[in-house]
């Protein structure tokens, strides 16, 4: 039985003068998803008005063992510090892309 893929949006804002430090350790993570057969459809760094996110990402993985597989992956989890100093809040949901 083969798994059923997942499409996903990821909302992100910065702490207060941590936009860049955001869009850094998102540089780095994002170069993982690749290799979980994931893909990066769209990433959107926004204008940075008020209450809005600084960065808006769109996701496909092939199944729940391939996001589990990167969610949990060492070289992500290791930089959980750095994440959370430059990441105030994460809004992660499903959507379906066309």
């Amino acid at each position: 039985m083969s798994e059923e893929s997942i499409e996903l949006c990821c909302l992100l804002w910065a702490h207060d003068g941590r936009t860049e430090a955001l869009h850094a350790y998102e540089d780095t993570v994002l170069r993982l998803v690749e290799e979980h057969g994931g893909e990066v459809v769209q990433r959107a760094l926004t204008t940075g008005s008020p209450g809005q996110p600084d960065e808006v990402q769109l996701f496909r993985f092939p199944g729940r063992s391939a996001l589990d597989a990167y969610l949990g992956d060492n070289r992500r989890t290791s930089l959980t510090a750095e994440r959370d100093a430059a990441v105030a809040r994460t809004e992660l949901f499903p959507v379906r892309l066309g």
